[in-house]
């Protein structure tokens, strides 16, 4: 079951990689490579269309590691970036530096998942 507050829901991640510890190490680099790449696009004083493409692409990669709480941030800064009406800068300031606090949160999580994984080989219990 997935865990909607998990910063990387391992079961998520063994159910996507087909409980393949290589895969997962894999997957997982892909999503750090990702995040270094597109939190450079969340900034709140840009084109918020350009922003919103940043945050859907995070999503999208969040996802497939079971990152739910930041898919879950990144949807709603998506969201409010495709709006009709943008948020103010400040508003998308405070949306992005969610997105980041959570992002830097699930890296976090990320590289000890890699680490277990590449240390033993195996998925450890949640």
């Amino acid at each position: 079951m997935t865990d909607p507050l998990a910063l990387l829901d391992r079961e998520h991640l063994k159910s996507m990689t087909g409980n393949d510890p290589e895969l997962a190490i894999e997957i997982i680099e892909i999503f750090q490579h990702q995040a270094e790449i597109w939190s450079r696009m969340l900034d709140p004083k840009t084109d918020p269309k350009q922003w919103a493409d940043a945050a859907h692409t995070l999503k999208g990669s969040a996802l497939g590691i079971g990152a739910i709480r930041l898919a879950a941030k990144c949807e709603k800064a998506e969201k409010a970036g495709r709006a009709e009406t943008p948020p103010s800068l400040t508003a998308a300031a405070v949306l992005l530096g969610d997105v980041k606090d959570v992002l830097g949160d699930t890296l976090e999580e990320a590289a000890k998942v890699l680490y277990e994984l590449a240390s033993s080989g195996a998925f450890k219990a949640s």
